[in-house]
């Protein structure tokens, strides 16, 4: 006869394997370890419109927060890393603008070949930012960012040995290349320790990593005077190297672990999951077309002619790759993505053209000496940075991006209004108009790419996105070289503005016509 209590617990135990009483496993029943697979997984980011949320029924790591955090799942100690990083690149990119005229009379250089040491930068890292988010994507955010880093130390000592013109764009690209690698590093570590720990990251981490690139990119210029004043301008070198030091520490201690990462990409060949093929057709491309923009006056149209074809050679490949670098279909198919792509673009087309054509003009015509020019767009740094901190603490991101579209509309209206003897109060309030779109537009275009963009997909895209600016600065150099040409005028000032209210129409038309933000708002 039974024990009562060991009828009583029978019923159960059999009610807890999943099956009614007194029947045994039939073929159709799951095995064993099926029914003990956690439940399906969403990621708390993703919002395409018109698909299902994407779901998982792999195992995971348990739910962890932050080291240091008291709550929130985004603590400081993980935050120090990711935000220091971000700020190298913008910094070193404005801190050379000061350095041209030394470096130009200590190594006998002209003006047209001291130039370079701005395209070498804006070279390697538009062509580096997708790369190093392919390789987060593989190998994990922390080996790439730490990479990095390294390669910014190696990078600021390079021209104490190579102590000519090549030793300093040498620097220059490896600057670019090993900054590069830290704003995909952070997107991705947010993306991952946010599905890890189970919560959305919030908009003000988001945010700080625009606030912190705008904050450095106008830190540069003073940092950089200081540094020659009292070093030489071999300073704006070496003093990458202390600043890579503590990237290196803080990122080595607090950044998570690549092996909590998702392994799903790993099943897969390295060499099938990096797309080495689509990786050069990319660089091809864009060296082409950056370099045949750099300088129009020349007339290297068989430039522009590369481009195109190795272009279309990219996309015909990626459409045919397993996992490809340029997620050609992806871009077709989510709209939202491609239009942010356009965004940044034009946004920072008129960005740069205001910053490099209005300084120019404000020295050569308006007759303020170099360090006015600068003190007169300092009130559009101060603008963007305080404009970023308020939009970052929200979640909206439509609002935002329609005010930085329409903003430059007023912007180049006034500036067709700029003459030689116009007040100094209107020479202050053009460029700070043109510090609002910046900030609007960096802080809710990189909001609305982390909520489009896939898991897997997030450090590719996020580097794409920096390649998109890029460009746009570059472009923004060809379009101010074409209309000043030897020298700025007032009548090449207005045209100046003619174009830029186009490209302003432009960018208000793609951002109101764009259905997706709202619903992006709406997720």
């Amino acid at each position: 006869m039974d024990h009562p209590h060991a009828r009583a617990r029978r019923p159960a135990v059999r009610a807890a394997r999943g099956r009614p009483r007194g029947r045994r496993p039939g073929p159709r029943d799951p095995p064993a370890a099926d029914r003990r697979l956690t439940p399906p997984t969403t990621d708390p980011h993703r919002s395409d419109p018109g698909k299902k949320p994407t779901t998982s029924t792999s195992t995971s790591p348990s739910p962890t927060v932050a080291p240091g955090d008291t709550g929130s799942g985004f603590g400081p100690k993980l935050l120090v890393p990711v935000l220091v990083g971000p700020l190298l690149n913008p910094i070193n990119t404005t801190m050379v603008s000061v350095a041209l005229a030394p470096i130009s009379r200590d190594l006998g250089i002209g003006a047209s070949q001291a130039i370079w040491l701005v395209a070498a930068l804006y070279l390697a890292s538009a062509i580096a930012q997708p790369t190093m988010g392919k390789l987060a994507d593989r190998f994990g955010p922390k080996k790439v960012f730490l990479t990095g880093l390294v390669i910014v130390g190696v990078a600021g000592v390079v021209p104490e040995f190579l102590t000519g013109f090549g030793g300093a764009v040498t620097a220059r690209v490896l600057i670019g290349i090993g900054t590069s690698s830290a704003y995909p590093a952070a997107l991705t570590t947010l993306r991952q320790h946010s599905a890890r720990i189970g919560k959305p990251t919030p908009p003000l981490v988001l945010g700080a990593l625009s606030i912190t690139s705008l904050v450095s990119a106008a830190a540069g210029p003073p940092l950089g005077g200081a540094l020659i004043a009292a070093f030489g301008w071999h300073a704006i070198f070496l003093v990458n190297v202390p600043l890579a030091v503590f990237g290196i520490v803080v990122a080595a201690l607090w950044l998570p672990s690549d092996r909590l990462r998702p392994r799903d990409a790993d099943r897969l060949p390295v060499r099938t999951a990096l797309d080495p093929l689509g990786m050069v057709l990319m660089t091809g491309a864009v060296s082409a077309l950056l370099v045949f923009l750099l300088d129009l006056s020349a007339g290297l149209w068989w430039l522009l002619a590369t481009a195109v074809v190795l272009l279309v050679a990219l996309v015909l490949w990626e459409l045919r790759a397993t996992k490809p670098f340029v997620d050609v279909r992806l871009l077709v198919r989510n709209g939202a993505l491609s239009r942010t792509y356009g965004r940044l673009f034009l946004t920072y087309l008129l960005a740069y053209t205001m910053t490099y054509g209005f300084s120019q003009w404000v020295q050569d015509v308006a007759g303020y000496s170099s360090d006015v020019a600068g003190y007169l767009q300092l009130p559009a740094a101060v603008v963007a940075g305080v404009v970023s901190f308020l939009v970052a603490r929200k979640t909206a991101i439509r609002r935002p991006l329609v005010v930085a579209a329409l903003t430059p509309l007023l912007g180049a209206g006034l500036l067709l209004l700029l003459h030689a003897g116009s007040p100094l109060v209107l020479l202050i309030v053009v460029p700070a108009l043109f510090g609002v779109p910046q900030a609007l537009a960096s802080v809710s275009n990189q909001a609305a790419l982390y909520k489009v963009v896939p898991s897997e997909y997030i450090g590719t895209a996020a580097g794409l996105s920096r390649t998109s600016i890029y460009i746009g600065a570059i472009a923004a150099s060809s379009l101010i070289g074409g209309v000043f040409g030897q020298a700025p005028t007032t009548p090449d000032l207005h045209v100046l503005g003619w174009v830029m209210l186009g490209i302003a129409v432009l960018l208000s038309v793609l951002t109101l016509a764009d259905r997706a933000l709202a619903r992006a708002d709406a997720a």
